[in-house]
């Protein structure tokens, strides 16, 4: 069958060597084609024999399966640039961490030109599961998809029938998943410069006594240093999501900030150069924080030399 992936950034390329792996004909379409980011890109798709197209349209005509899997900011624009040329029935299954409303809003744009729109919510991180990660689908359509999936690898299952509440699962999960990231990131930056940090582990293990949180910790550090970005976009969908329940989002729109905050710094170059083996690869969470510690004191540095010139 023919597969087209809109977005070919890491989960798009996981997801082009599983399928190419089962010999599967797979077409991907990225907005940094055609930019100096593209050298990865078009290196991973000759490789494992993906054909990338020039435009939404060209990627999605008479292919039977689209997938979207953009960063969250990008759901409804995407099914609206795909809908025009997707393949009247063609599945278009919507892997982005949008808010309810935002799948909602996707879905009536596909379906309106005779595709099938389908939720899809990834409810763990892509790598250690690849193809297998487990998926959550949503909508109308999402039962006659799930056998198809199924056949090509992935560990799918009906949430619901009604759009949205397979991605409130998700962003709701999402609250405390990322949310915990952020929290340990700043728990034990500020621990480690007090110098309590073996101190506040010990309680933590204490308290919540099935989680290593060295390795926790480490891991947290990496994830949101390599994908803070990503992170933080998702967040804001996240703090959409709670305000569309009527509730205020402090805990995500903080954690949005704190995830953009390090992708900020991973952008400048902080934590090493994007694409070094060095990059957010730490065994140890207190090497990123001590980095951290080091750029705070500079920029408290920088700030008292700057009033003490003002005076």
């Amino acid at each position: 069958m023919r597969i087209a992936l809109i977005g070919y950034g890491e989960v798009g390329r996981i997801l082009a060597e599983d399928l190419r792996a089962q010999g599967q004909a797979v077409v991907a379409h990225d907005l940094k084609l055609g930019d100096a980011a593209e050298g990865p890109l078009v290196q991973h798709a000759q490789a494992q024999g993906v054909r990338l197209a020039a435009s939404h349209a060209d990627a999605v005509r008479d292919a039977e399966l689209v997938i979207s899997a953009v960063t969250a900011n990008q759901a409804v624009p995407v099914a609206k640039a795909c809908a025009p040329a997707l393949a009247h029935g063609a599945f278009f299954l919507d892997l982005n961490s949008a808010s309810p409303g935002a799948k909602q809003r996707a879905a009536r744009l596909v379906d309106a030109g005779g595709a099938r729109y389908v939720e899809g919510a990834v409810m763990t991180s892509v790598p250690p599961y690849r193809i297998k990660v487990p998926l959550l689908l949503g909508g109308p359509h999402a039962q006659a998809l799930l056998p198809l999936l199924q056949t090509l690898g992935f560990a799918a299952r009906v949430a619901d029938a009604r759009l949205g509440v397979a991605s409130a699962t998700k962003m709701c999960r999402s609250v405390m998943i990322k949310g915990l990231e952020a929290m340990v990131i700043e728990s034990f930056s500020a621990a480690r410069h007090y110098g309590v940090e073996d101190a506040v582990i010990a309680s933590l293990q204490e308290t919540f006594p099935g989680i290593d949180w060295e390795k926790q910790a480490s891991y947290f550090f990496q994830r949101v240093i390599a994908h803070g970005r990503r992170r933080a976009e998702e967040m804001r969908e996240v703090a959409e999501t709670v305000r569309e329940a009527g509730l205020e989002p402090w805990s995500a729109r903080g954690t949005a900030q704190r995830q953009a905050w390090m992708a900020d710094l991973a952008d400048a170059g902080l934590f090493g150069e994007r694409g070094s083996p060095a990059f957010a690869r730490s065994s140890n969470w207190r090497t990123e924080a001590d980095r951290l510690l080091a750029w705070a004191a500079r920029q408290e540095t920088a700030v008292d030399v700057s009033t003490a010139k003002d005076d």
